[in-house]
C-alpha cells in the first residue's frame, strides 16, 4: 500500500475526524493545558480545524466521525440550525484557555472538514471566519479552507464563501467514472466537476483542490487514467490522491469480508500511484506529500503541512483533535454530547495525553518522512543512522539530500514509505 497512507498518530487526515477515539487520561472540565503547553504555543503556528459532522449520506467506505441530519435529529447543538452556535462556544473556550499564553501567534490555517462542511449555511461557516479573526486574530496571509461536495454547492453558495474570506476550496471528486462513484456510494454527477470549478474561480477562490480515491473495487487502470485526465483538464492548483483502505465496521468492509467485492491489490495500487504522479508531474503539478502534489510551494495546503510538521492546533467540533506544544486532546464523539457539554459550559474534550521527547522524535519521523522536504537527518537515532546507508543502497532515499543532511524519499521508497520508516525506527 502506497506509504502505508497515513501512519497517523495525529488523529487527523487532512482535516478530517476518524470514527473512533483513542484511550487517554481524563481531560479537566475547564479545558486548561499544562503551563509548558501555554508556553511553547508562540514558537510555531496556529491553525484551527473546524469538524463539521453533516453528510447528506454515508459513504460506504467512510470512517469518519459523520453523520446524516436523520441520524442526529434536532437534538440542540447536533442538528444544522444550530451547530454554528456550539463551535462559537468552543472558540470562547479555546480564546480562554490559550490566552495566558504570553506572545499567542494570529490564526495562520483554518480549515472547515467532514462530513459536507457545506451543507451548512455559508454565512454560518464565514460566521465562524469572523469569530476566529475576533478571538485570535489571523494572519495576514491566512489560508482559509472548506472541502465540499460537488452536488453541495452552486456558484452563489461559493460567491457568499468567498465574500466571508474563505481563499480555498477542496472539492471531492474521488473519481470521473459513474460506476466507481457508484461503488464508493458517491451522489454527485461527475459531469458537474468542470462546473463547480468554473464557478470556483469565478467566484474568486486563489486556490481550488481535487480530492481522489484509487483503488476501488471494479477500477480498472483505465477508469483511473480517465480520472487523472479530468483532473488535469479542470487546471487546479493543487491534488490529493489517497488509496482506498477498507476500514473495520464499514459497509465495504462487510461486502469485502461476505466476497461481494475484491479488496484493493498491493500491486494495483502501486501502478495507479505511479500514474497519477506520471501525469501530474506532466502537468505541472509536483508532489510535495506522498499524497499530495501542488503546482507551486505557494498551491501547498499550508494546513495540512502544520499536522506534518509537529504545529499547534485547535480541534473544533465533535471527535476533533488538537495539539499545541506537546499538549494532544480529543473532543467526545457524538455531537448531541458535545453539544451538550458546551451549553452547561464545560469543555468538550473527552481526554488527552503528553507527548515526551522520543514520542514527539518518532512522530516526526513518522510524519516528515513522507515530505518532499525530507527528515532532518540529526532527528535519527544511532539504529536509525545505520539504517540510512542501506536505504540509500535500495534506492529508497536520495543520495544528494541526504549528503545534505536530510532524508528525502525516491519515487521507489515513496512506494514503501512503511518499510523506510520501519527501518528506521527501533
Amino acid at each position: 500500500m502506497i506509504g502505508g497512507e497515513w501512519p497517523n498518530p495525529l488523529g487527523c487526515h487532512t482535516g478530517t475526524v476518524p470514527s473512533t477515539l483513542p484511550p487517554g487520561e481524563a481531560a479537566p472540565a475547564d479545558g486548561r493545558l499544562r503551563a509548558a503547553a501555554l508556553a511553547a504555543l508562540p514558537e510555531r503556528p496556529l491553525a484551527v480545524y473546524v469538524h463539521v459532522p453533516f453528510c447528506a449520506a454515508r459513504c460506504g467506505y467512510c470512517d469518519f466521525n459523520t453523520y446524516t441530519a436523520a441520524e442526529l435529529g434536532e437534538h440542540p447543538g447536533a442538528s444544522r440550525a444550530t451547530y454554528a452556535a456550539g463551535v462559537l462556544r468552543e472558540l470562547d473556550l479555546a480564546e480562554t484557555v490559550t490566552g495566558e499564553a504570553a506572545g499567542r501567534p494570529p490564526v495562520s490555517t483554518v480549515f472547515f472538514g467532514g462530513g459536507t462542511p457545506t451543507l451548512l449555511e455559508p454565512e454560518d461557516l464565514t460566521g465562524i471566519v469572523t469569530a476566529i479573526d475576533e478571538r485570535f486574530g489571523l494572519a495576514d496571509d491566512v489560508e482559509i479552507t472548506t472541502e465540499a461536495n460537488p452536488d453541495s454547492v452552486d456558484l452563489d453558495v461559493l460567491k457568499r464563501l468567498r465574500a466571508g474570506g474563505i481563499n480555498r476550496i477542496s472539492f471531492g471528486m474521488q473519481s470521473a467514472a459513474p460506476h466507481v462513484l457508484a461503488t464508493l456510494d458517491r451522489t454527485h454527477d461527475p459531469e458537474r466537476l468542470p462546473d463547480v470549478v468554473c464557478w470556483a474561480r469565478e467566484a474568486g477562490f486563489e486556490q481550488v483542490s481535487l480530492d481522489l480515491i484509487y483503488g476501488t473495487p471494479g477500477e480498472s487502470l483505465q477508469d483511473w487514467r480517465r480520472s487523472v485526465d479530468a483532473v488535469v483538464a479542470l487546471a487546479p492548483d493543487h491534488v490529493s490522491a489517497y488509496a482506498l483502505i477498507v476500514e473495520p465496521g464499514t459497509a465495504l468492509a462487510r461486502r469485502v469480508a461476505r466476497g461481494d467485492v475484491p479488496e484493493p491489490a498491493d500491486d494495483d495500487l502501486a501502478d495507479k500511484y505511479l500514474l497519477v504522479d506520471d501525469v501530474l508531474g506532466a502537468a505541472g503539478l509536483d508532489w510535495y506529500e506522498i499524497s499530495s502534489w501542488s503546482r507551486d510551494r505557494a498551491s501547498r495546503c499550508r494546513h495540512n503541512e502544520i499536522y506534518w510538521t509537529g504545529g499547534n492546533w485547535w480541534g473544533i467540533g465533535p471527535g476533533a483533535h488538537s495539539h499545541v506544544g506537546g499538549q494532544r486532546w480529543w473532543n467526545v464523539k457524538h455531537p448531541a454530547a458535545y453539544g451538550s457539554r458546551l451549553a452547561r459550559g464545560a469543555s468538550p474534550a473527552h481526554a488527552r495525553e503528553w507527548l515526551d521527547g522520543p514520542t514527539r522524535r518518532v512522530e516526526r519521523v513518522l510524519l516528515e518522512t513522507r515530505l518532499r522536504d525530507g527528515l532532518a537527518a540529526d532527528l535519527l537515532d544511532e539504529h536509525g543512522h545505520r539504517s540510512v546507508a542501506e536505504l540509500g543502497a535500495r534506492g529508497l532515499v536520495e543520495p544528494g539530500d541526504l549528503s545534505r543532511g536530510r532524508l528525502v524519499l525516491t519515487r521507489r521508497g515513496r512506494l514503501l514509505a512503511d518499510a523506510v520508516v520501519r527501518d528506521l525506527l527501533p
